[in-house]
């Protein structure tokens, strides 16, 4: 029986990648998201490419009945349920710094939303035994950086909710991977400026199956953004405090 993936976010570049490699496969497909006409072109697209199904769902992180309506879909799926989160929103700071009414939104599109979805899922992971959670996260939340922290700290939040839901998961014969991108070419990178190696969402998608593959934990994709990040939080506070990075 093909696996179900519930790709929450599924309208991003990289969630798009992710998910025509999934349907060459014959894994079955949820795409969830707030644009469903967008989503349906991805479905059929999808069922031509080999998935065993593919339909869509509403999911807005800061509508809670979009998440009542994923886990009811979740529960009702046979076989093995997975999920990758792509979700996430990262209002230039200086907006946030003259409205700090966004910070929830960024929150809860970054952190919150995508958790209860991942919270309600478990259980059902644990019943059956089986299933993969995929959470992209980013770079951004190994350090406070003055250009993004309030984005970097959602980002960070999530990486260490990941961390605990891998402890239990893993106890039941599920998986969770964490996948920390670096500069990658989707909407919510456009027109940032100072932007450099950045990778193409094929990339990315690329690694994640490869890390699947190996059961890995976590990821930085592409790989050198390991070192670039392990440089970054080796420089002393009194230092990076004064730096523009």
């Amino acid at each position: 029986m093909a696996e179900t993936w519930i790709v929450l976010g599924a309208s991003s570049s990289m969630a798009r990648a992710l998910v025509r490699r999934l349907a060459a496969r014959g894994d079955g497909l949820i795409l969830a998201g707030r644009d469903l006409g967008d989503l349906e072109r991805d479905a059929a697209d999808a069922r031509v490419r080999g998935a065993a199904f593919a339909e869509t769902i509403r999911f807005d992180a800061r509508d809670l009945a979009c998440v009542a309506s994923i886990l009811a879909r979740a529960g009702a799926c046979e076989g093995t349920v997975s999920a990758a989160v792509f979700v996430g929103s990262m209002p230039p700071q200086a907006e946030i710094d003259a409205d700090p009414g966004l910070i929830e939104g960024v929150v809860t599109d970054s952190f919150t939303g995508p958790a209860r979805v991942l919270q309600g899922l478990a259980p059902i992971i644990e019943a059956r035994g089986a299933g993969t959670v995929i959470g992209v996260g980013s770079v951004a939340g190994d350090r406070g950086r003055i250009g993004n922290y309030v984005y970097g700290a959602a980002k960070a939040a999530f990486a260490t909710y990941l961390s605990g839901l891998r402890n239990r998961l893993g106890r039941a014969g599920g998986h969770v991977l964490t996948v920390k991108p670096g500069f990658t070419d989707t909407a919510m990178t456009w027109g940032i400026e100072g932007m450099f190696l950045v990778a193409s969402p094929d990339k990315v998608a690329t690694d994640i199956l490869s890390a699947l593959e190996k059961q890995r934990n976590v990821i930085y994709t592409p790989f050198f953004w390991m070192g670039i990040m392990g440089i970054i939080r080796l420089i002393p506070e009194r230092v990076f405090k004064k730096l523009s990075v």
